[in-house]
């Protein structure tokens, strides 16, 4: 009964094996088995989780979860179910006030808060607690299980040794795979490797002492019959709908498996390949599965780093009045609903976005929050400084002052527009106060200031008339009739009122024009009397007397030449922007002309003398 041992031993090691749910990964052992099982009942658990925090929770109702889970045994408490406690008692913490004005918390809420803070705190101290010491339990436990399973395979080893008393040994022997398989179970790190001493101490029994060939072959026929119905409902996995369930069967069967004893050697190989080739196909839909939920959750992790990036994009600081703070509170909220929508990324990712995204949801609602306690005082003020110009609106609306009043509407209507918001509740209504009473002075204005264009219309039509008169008047009238006709009209010019504001230079150039035209007519008649008597006097001029008239205009002239250069400079440094300087600058123009007809009158004169 030879048997090949490192042909037998590496078989049974791969045997154990099933592949990771890792891609790329070697074949686990038992500790990446039972980890791979732990993660997929977290990720139930988690979607467990995820479905509760989607339902409504009252502190109440989850100290009173709390107390549920502490009521249970140790060993059906997880960490999932602490978590789980702590995710739905932080939701319960606001992340920002309900209506954004920031008013003081009631007293007795805030101390009923306190306590049941105080209460949860300590149940879930409890729990843990509880849970901590089952835990020490149970690792002492398998570190006595370990210890009691390596004895039973050193006294496997000791009875392979004994091949004299096979027929005293073989029932020991069986005694002893029993009880190895009744023992529970040893640290998850050492599952495999205790496993495989125990696989190999069998073999090195079964094959290597020379036992009743009717017992070993009546135990190889056992074992075949038992790794084939394991084989039978490894591949009936195959057609069961649920991933996880498949995944935790097979791994029960895996465990048959170990447990089960060697067959005979020609059909170690067969059996071993079909049992790995079901197992394959079981391992293999775990394994899309769990890369199907990292694909989900690498999405869901991207769209919530996406949602964290648009919170914190919101600038604060640009935020000015209430409707902009308003808007950006909406989309908060639209924000936060997205949020509520996405699935969950990996377990650590989705806790640092969750505290990254709640952090600027609490950053911005505490800026509004200030902003509403520190904009407060100024719309108060906002709305004490408009309702003081509305009464004096009120007071001086039918005032009959209407420049001076008018004046002060106009200055009021500019104050209004410098003074900020107000509250809304009061906007309209110390709006409509101001704008009634702006509105009734501005149409008596009107209604009075029909009447003052009708008389400025008469006006003009009287000042027309006189410049028609004006021009029906000759130069060559006897002087003293014609100065007389033109004072007459001069006065008469002065008792007419306004005219339109539009007419006004207009009409009044043509009356200057007309007055000017009549005086240059006046002028040129006393040079031509001035010239016709000083040619008579020079007729009658004896001696040197000529002479002497000669050289007094020729002075005279010179004088009035240096009188026009100066005009003339100063002239150039006037800058006519007013209505004085236009006068001003129309009596140098005057004055100018006069000396130039001055100069010329003397200088014919002159010439008149050189004859």
């Amino acid at each position: 009964m030879e048997t090949n041992e490192s042909s037998l031993s590496a078989l049974n090691a791969e045997e154990i094996l099933t592949p990771a749910p890792e891609t790329g990964a070697e074949a686990p052992d038992g500790a990446a088995e039972v980890a791979a099982e732990m993660e997929m009942t977290e990720a139930i658990e988690q979607e467990d989780a995820a479905e509760h925090s989607r339902r409504p929770a009252t502190a109440e109702e989850v100290i009173a979860a709390a107390c549920d889970i502490l009521a249970r045994e140790a060993s059906e408490i997880t960490s999932d179910d602490v978590r789980r406690l702590r995710s739905a008692w932080n939701m319960l913490r606001p992340s920002a006030p309900a209506d954004g004005e920031g008013e003081e918390p009631d007293a007795q809420a805030v101390a009923e808060a306190v306590k049941q803070e105080e209460m949860f705190a300590a149940i879930l101290t409890q729990i843990r607690d509880k849970k901590a010491s089952w835990t020490a339990q149970l690792e002492a436990q398998r570190a006595a299980n370990l210890e009691r399973k390596n004895a039973i395979i050193a006294e496997i080893n000791a009875l392979a040794e004994d091949t004299d008393n096979v027929n005293r040994t073989f029932p020991r022997y069986r005694e002893l795979q029993d009880e190895f398989n009744a023992i529970g179970a040893v640290e998850p790190t050492e599952e495999t490797a205790v496993w495989k001493r125990f696989q190999d101490a069998r073999e090195h029994f079964s094959d290597n002492l020379k036992i009743n060939k009717e017992l070993r072959d009546y135990d190889f026929k056992k074992n075949l019959d038992t790794k084939t119905l394991l084989i039978c409902e490894a591949e009936k996995l195959a057609d069961e709908m649920d991933v996880i369930t498949a995944h935790r069967r097979l791994q029960e069967l895996h465990e048959k498996w170990r447990q089960a004893g060697p067959v005979a050697k020609e059909l170690r190989d067969e059996i071993w390949d079909k049992f790995r080739t079901a197992s394959a196909v079981v391992s293999k839909r775990y394994q899309a599965h769990f890369e199907e939920r990292k694909a989900k959750e690498a999405e869901a992790e991207g769209a919530k780093e996406a949602l964290c990036v648009a919170v914190e994009a919101i600038d604060t600081a640009a935020l000015s009045g209430f409707n902009a703070w308003e808007k950006a509170t909406a989309t908060i909220q639209e924000l936060q609903q997205k949020w509520r929508e996405q699935g969950f990324a990996s377990r650590r990712a989705n806790r640092e976005l969750f505290a990254r995204f709640r952090a600027a949801c609490d950053k911005f609602f505490a800026a509004k929050a200030e902003y509403f306690r520190d904009t407060r005082e100024q719309l108060a003020a906002n709305l004490a400084a408009k309702t003081a110009l509305a009464d004096e609106a009120e007071a001086l609306k039918d005032s009959t002052e209407w420049t001076k009043a008018g004046a002060r509407f106009v200055e009021m209507q500019q104050q209004w527009r410098t003074i900020g918001p107000v509250a809304k509740r009061h906007s309209d209504a110390v709006w409509r106060r101001f704008m009634d009473a702006c509105n009734h002075f501005f149409e008596c204005k009107k209604k009075a200031g029909s009447g003052k264009r009708s008389e400025e219309n008469a006006n003009l039509e009287a000042k027309r008339a006189l410049i028609e008169r004006l021009q029906a008047l000759s130069a060559d009238a006897p002087r003293a009739e014609l100065q007389a006709a033109i004072k007459a009209i001069q006065d008469e010019w002065q008792t007419i009122g306004h005219v339109p504001f539009r007419e006004k230079d207009k009409i009044y150039d043509q009356y200057r024009a007309c007055l000017d035209n009549l005086r240059d007519g006046i002028s040129n008649n006393r040079r031509r009397e001035r010239r016709e008597q000083f040619a008579a006097a020079v007729a009658g001029m004896e001696g040197d007397a000529a002479s002497k008239e000669r050289d007094r205009l020729a002075r005279i002239v010179e004088a009035k030449r240096s009188e026009l250069r100066t005009l003339e400079n100063n002239l150039g440094f006037l800058n006519a922007k007013s209505k004085s300087g236009n006068s001003l600058l129309r009596g140098f123009e005057e004055k100018i002309e006069r000396l130039k007809a001055d100069i010329a009158e003397m200088t014919e004169q002159l010439k008149t003398l050189a004859k």
